[in-house]
């Protein structure tokens, strides 16, 4: 028989899961297969601009609307990520309107392309705001609602453009850098919570959505959402991983190091290092 005929069909009934940033693109996505598959869906979106201005009540209000009317169960909640308090309330709206959290799919973020020279205070506080304040916030609300259940799912959000340089572009410092915040958070979370059943993992994600500047149709955000839902499920007993998701195909992406090379309980000079780099950088 093979492998995946003997595996469950993965459900959510009876679970509440917050999506952060799902009144448009991936996050919208994610709650929509989450609602099909049986999950209450707290649809989290302040409606901002690309840039994090502005406040749109409407753009959550119409996934919820969508959802709703076709027999799913959803809530709208539209509060500004860039406020540590804001990020408490999104928890305690889920948990007061539905009795109990199972699942956060941290997915809002911000994509601002500015050189060093032209990314200032204010577009890195808002960057950081959104990319690491308000995750650490939030997880830091839902974790304790979780170990008293003695359950939980948290699924972080990175990017393939800020783990290599040869995916990453000019422009994209402060993005980068938020990005593989999450990735630390994840794993530093995975860590404090290993001996628990909360599970905390992270999605790289490529689709077409308002912040991918090339024509990509075949990068439909549906194709990734499937993954989410995995990560966000309780058939994902794996901590601490990345998930590459774009156009239907997956991938783990994953961290090497090169053999080491022992040069002598004395200290190596500077050129000792530089004469051996390509054998340590294992190239």
């Amino acid at each position: 028989m093979p492998e995946h005929a003997a595996q469950p069909s993965i459900r959510f009934d009876g679970q509440v899961i917050i999506v952060t940033g799902a009144g448009r693109g991936l996050g919208a996505a994610y709650a929509r297969l989450l609602a099909a598959l049986g999950g209450t869906v707290v649809v989290h979106d302040a409606g901002v601009a690309q840039d994090g201005s502005g406040f749109d009540p409407s753009v959550a209000d119409a996934v919820v609307s969508e959802i709703t009317a076709i027999g799913g169960t959803a809530a709208a909640c539209h509060e500004n990520l860039q406020d540590a308090v804001a990020c408490r309330r999104v928890v305690e709206f889920a948990i007061a309107r539905f009795g109990r959290l199972d699942a956060l799919v941290h997915n809002a973020g911000l994509v601002v392309f500015a050189s060093l020279e032209e990314t200032g205070p204010a577009v890195w506080d808002r960057m950081v705001a959104i990319g690491v304040d308000a995750p650490f916030h939030l997880a830091r609300a839902a974790v304790p609602h979780m170990r008293r259940q003695g359950y939980g799912r948290i699924v972080l959000t990175t990017s393939g453009r800020a783990m290599r340089v040869e995916d990453c572009v000019p422009g994209l410092i402060a993005y980068s850098a938020v990005k593989m915040a999450q990735v630390g958070l994840m794993v530093g979370l995975a860590a404090e919570l290993h001996d628990t059943d909360i599970r905390v993992n992270a999605v790289s994600p490529v689709a077409a959505t308002r912040v991918l500047r090339r024509p990509a149709p075949e990068l439909r955000p549906e194709l990734v959402a499937p993954g989410v839902a995995f990560l966000a499920s309780s058939a994902c007993m794996t901590s601490g991983a990345v998930l590459n998701a774009a156009g239907g195909r997956f991938s783990a992406a994953r961290w090497d190091r090169s053999d080491s090379l022992d040069l002598g309980p004395t200290p190596a000079s500077p050129e000792d290092i530089a004469i051996r780099w390509q054998q340590i950088a294992g190239s």
